[in-house]
């Protein structure tokens, strides 16, 4: 055996197999720490992504054979969990309180992850525009799940899409993550939910 290979998951990427639990926290493990180490450092060495992760050089390379791979699936894989928010809010908290709120999850990550973002631009070449639409199908389908919420009770303005929510916070991607951010993202924000109260049936 070469000192690259290892034996934790060989069959992880048959085709058509589902990934073994070892093999599935292998790969969980590895966009943990890749998330970590590429928001620090965009040019963060796959080398040492798989060490810190614990897994050896060809488990690491059949989950992700590149540097584009790995990094354009921790984006997916972020803004999925950012996603997913969505449906947790929406069961503790009144539907527009949890649109609120989750808008707070998205600049948050939004800010946190502006490493990620360079990454990913210097990765892929893409400008920032069409990096921000990369995750933008599970941030739609929670968008959709909230808006449909908040239409249903009363508390937004009828027939807003989730494309002009999206058109709508856009500005988010603008502010500088390393300055004040917060206070700008808090103002943008509520000026959004603002527009989407507007004419609603309760207000």
């Amino acid at each position: 055996m070469r000192p690259d290979e290892d034996t934790n998951d060989t069959d992880a990427n048959d085709k058509g197999a589902p990934l073994r639990s070892d093999a599935q926290r292998n790969r969980e493990r590895i966009l943990e720490v890749a998330l970590t180490e590429l928001t620090r450092s965009a040019d963060a060495p796959l080398s040492a992504i798989a060490k810190t992760a614990g897994v050896g050089q060809g488990t690491f390379y059949r989950n992700f054979p590149n540097r584009e791979a790995l990094v354009l699936e921790v984006y997916r894989y972020e803004m999925q969990q950012v996603a997913d928010t969505a449906i947790q809010l929406l069961e503790t908290r009144a539907p527009d309180r949890a649109l609120r709120e989750w808008m707070d999850r998205l600049a948050q990550y939004a800010m946190a992850k502006a490493g990620l973002a360079d990454a990913l631009r210097k990765t892929t070449g893409a400008p920032h525009g069409a990096l921000s639409k990369l995750g933008f199908g599970p941030v739609t389908s929670a968008v959709t799940l909230l808006l449909k919420a908040n239409e249903e009770a009363g508390t937004i303005r009828a027939g807003v899409t989730p494309d002009d929510f999206v058109l709508a916070i856009a500005g988010l991607w603008q502010i500088d993550p390393h300055g004040e951010w917060q206070p700008r993202a808090r103002r943008l924000l509520d000026l959004v939910m603002d527009g989407l109260r507007a004419g609603a049936p309760g207000s």
